[in-house]
């Protein structure tokens, strides 16, 4: 398994559509980073969050997840509580190949400040907005911005195709657009 460059990064999403919107270079005007860099693709977060809160006193259960355990919010500036977190999702729309697996780590501006970013593999042929977790492990509120950098992805290629893709199992959460809770 390699990690794939950038000029293969560049020509899988601008000739396949494999990152949508797709930012060629890396900005940093003033923001967190975004866009294409040698080895990875920083993404960018939405303006659109759930917020956790248990003003319910819910308990959290996977395989039953009170939806009404979130505040919604479309903003630009997103407040996490201390000790809490936040869903949200990529700006972009991935899409990747069959002999692909993406992994995410969170950008080290956010994790200096105690903000942990958590995004599962994306699994060959997955594809979607990615729901991003912002874990807020800090005593404090913290803030996180939409429209700026995130998180980077970083694309491994298999030594071969897979044998069964997530598209082939027809994965729950397959083509999922906007933030999207847990789905059993």
């Amino acid at each position: 398994m390699s990690i794939l460059s950038d000029r293969w990064i560049r020509e899988h999403a601008t000739n396949h559509g494999m990152i949508e919107p797709f930012v060629e270079a890396q900005r940093r005007d003033g923001c967190i980073s975004y866009g294409l860099s040698s080895y990875g693709y920083d993404a960018r977060v939405a303006d659109e969050f759930k917020i956790f809160t248990n003003v319910d006193s819910a308990v959290v259960d996977p395989k039953d997840f009170a939806a009404n355990s979130f505040v919604d919010r479309k903003t630009d500036v997103c407040v996490i509580p201390p000790n809490s977190f936040a869903l949200a999702r990529t700006v972009e729309y991935f899409r990747v190949p069959r002999d692909v697996l993406v992994i995410c780590l969170g950008k080290s501006t956010y994790a200096r400040c105690g903000i942990i970013v958590n995004v599962t593999p994306l699994e060959p042929e997955w594809e979607g907005h990615v729901t991003l977790e912002f874990s807020n492990t800090t005593p404090l509120p913290a803030k996180i911005y939409a429209n700026e950098g995130a998180c980077q992805f970083l694309f491994l290629k298999g030594n071969e195709p897979c044998e069964t893709s997530y598209a082939d199992r027809a994965g729950k959460y397959m083509g999922q657009r906007g933030v999207t809770l847990p789905r059993l």
